[in-house]
Order: C-alpha cells, then sequence, then structure tokens
C-alpha cells in the first residue's frame, strides 16, 4: 500500500494535559464532541460500536489507556475496511495540545479530504470548548 497524504489537525486547550486526555479518551465522552460519534458507543467487549450513518455500523477499538496521552484508535467498517486514526494530547505548557492525524483513504477526491479536515476541526474546537468551560 502506499503512504497515505496526511493532515494533522491539532487545537490548543487552556487545561492540563491529563484532565483533557482523561476526559477525551473516555469513549463514554466522546459522542459529546465526536460528531462523528454523535449515535454514541455502546461496549462490546475491548471494543466499542456505533452508528456510522450511511455507512452502517462500526467497531471501534481503542489503544488501551495509558499515561502518554495516546488515544488512538481502530474503525472497522462494514465492508471490512479498517481506518487507523491517531489522536494524541500532549503537554503544551500549562495546558493541552490535541492533535489528530488525519489519513486520505484510498478512492477520497480533494473535497472529500478537505470536509473530513473540516470536521475534525469542529470535533476539536467543541473539545476546547467544553474543557475551557
Amino acid at each position: 500500500m502506499a503512504v497515505m497524504a496526511a493532515k494533522i489537525i491539532h487545537i490548543s486547550i487552556a487545561r492540563d494535559w491529563r484532565e483533557v486526555y482523561a476526559y477525551a479518551s473516555q469513549p463514554e465522552n466522546m459522542p459529546i464532541w465526536a460528531s462523528g460519534l454523535a449515535s454514541g458507543l455502546k461496549a462490546d467487549g475491548e471494543d466499542w460500536i456505533a452508528d456510522g450513518g450511511p455507512v452502517g455500523e462500526v467497531r471501534v477499538h481503542f489503544t488501551p489507556p495509558n499515561d502518554l496521552g495516546v488515544i488512538d484508535h481502530e474503525v472497522s467498517l462494514q465492508n471490512g475496511v479498517k481506518v487507523q486514526n491517531a489522536l494524541r494530547v500532549v503537554p503544551n505548557g500549562d495546558g493541552a495540545e490535541v492533535m489528530f492525524t488525519l489519513l486520505r483513504q484510498s478512492g477520497m477526491d480533494d473535497t472529500a479530504f478537505a470536509a473530513d479536515a473540516r470536521h475534525v476541526e469542529k470535533d476539536l474546537a467543541t473539545l476546547k470548548e467544553l474543557l475551557e468551560k
């Protein structure tokens, strides 16, 4: 497989990075700030199940809790496609930097890739708003 185009989308949050990680890494909280999971997640063993809208039910597998701020997760679609999502929370002074690496999927045109990027930017802005209240 060829290397995919990537865009790192990030936002600074004025809250201790450990608190940001503690909130953002909980699958139960993700529907509140990650609009792609707005339908909610339900536990299924070590994975989580979500309604993926037009793509149907999706299975999400998260990296285990850790002290490094890593919230990577793999999304498995019903058609067998697996999408790797790298999500990190790192210290930034007294606050946090939240970074999502968006990978351009096979067959995705410029318009769809830009739309995905805007979607992630919106989600990170929602996370920031929630945690800076």
